[in-house]
């Protein structure tokens, strides 16, 4: 079974950064103790690792990394806010120790990258015009008609509607996140695909939009879709990886994490879901 989520375009983009040779020279934890500063990266998408307007890191990948590094005894986090396909680069150019995004663990990530154990579990939605004014529902209705849907560069829901075979001429791809509203609202798309959580967040900002009402998952090789986040390293920080693994399975166990993913706006299935299934068996899948 394959679970497709936000996908970058993994290697090539790596060697396309300033010509780095991947992986190269990434600090070990003991490194990062002795300079007393750890760089981490976001994709300032909401709600999952983003700067707020006075520049402080929110969302679940960055409270719960604040939490960690606290208890690594790492005092000082250096964020670094970069688009979500800089990520897997990013950290291949050593632009960063590590990324808190709440990247989906998939098997053509892990190729690239170190993840992790699952910080958070979420599922799929759709951003329409007010009214839906072309009655869509699914990501599938867009195999069946020659409606447009927008996806953000970079994410994996480009794989999810291959899979469904929806053309790539009936897919409008933007930069970000903000733009989706205006693609939307305008009519350069019948709909905007994203996470629930996101839709649900870009729906909040304006009343030309809304999500898709019985809004169903799609269904790729017989299973609902649904993604598992973590922290995302390169490929020779194991140590790093392998220690905030220990302090994240700590943390999982108190009813503050927990809160802390409600609070934005995960549901309590999502949060238990993220128990469901570990790295090595996403990373096969």
């Amino acid at each position: 079974m394959n679970k497709f989520r936000r996908t970058t375009l993994l290697a090539l983009a790596a060697f396309a950064v300033g010509g780095v040779s991947a992986h190269a020279g990434a600090a070990t934890l003991q490194e990062i103790k002795d300079r007393g500063v750890v760089r981490i990266a976001v994709a300032n998408e909401i709600p999952y690792g983003y700067m707020d307007m006075d520049g402080t890191a929110k969302g679940p990948g960055p409270d719960t990394a604040k939490h960690i590094m606290e208890q690594l005894g790492i005092k000082k986090i250096e964020w670094v806010t970069t688009n979500f396909g800089s990520l897997i680069p990013g950290l291949s150019a050593n632009r960063f120790d590590m990324v808190a995004a709440e990247m989906a663990i998939l098997p053509q990530r892990c190729k690239e990258v170190l993840f992790s154990e699952p910080n958070s579990s979420y599922g799929e939605g759709l951003l329409v015009a007010k009214d839906n004014p072309d009655d869509v529902h699914t990501y599938e209705d867009f195999a069946d008609n020659d409606k447009k849907i927008a996806i953000m560069a970079g994410a994996d829901q480009l794989e999810m509607l291959q899979a469904l075979g929806v053309p790539g001429d009936r897919m409008v791809t933007i930069s970000n996140n903000a733009d989706a509203i205006s693609t939307v609202s305008t009519g350069r798309a019948s709909a905007y695909a994203a996470t629930s959580l996101t839709v649900n967040q870009l729906a909040s900002k304006s009343d030309k939009v809304e999500e898709a009402a019985d809004f169903k998952d799609p269904v790729i090789d017989g299973q609902p879709a649904r993604s598992w986040g973590g922290f995302t390293f390169s490929k020779n920080a194991e140590d790093l990886r392998d220690a905030v693994n220990a302090e994240l399975a700590k943390y999982k166990k108190t009813p503050e994490w927990e809160k802390m993913l409600t609070g934005y706006g995960f549901s309590e299935t999502d949060a238990k879901e993220s128990f469901s299934r570990t790295t090595e068996q996403l990373c096969k899948e």
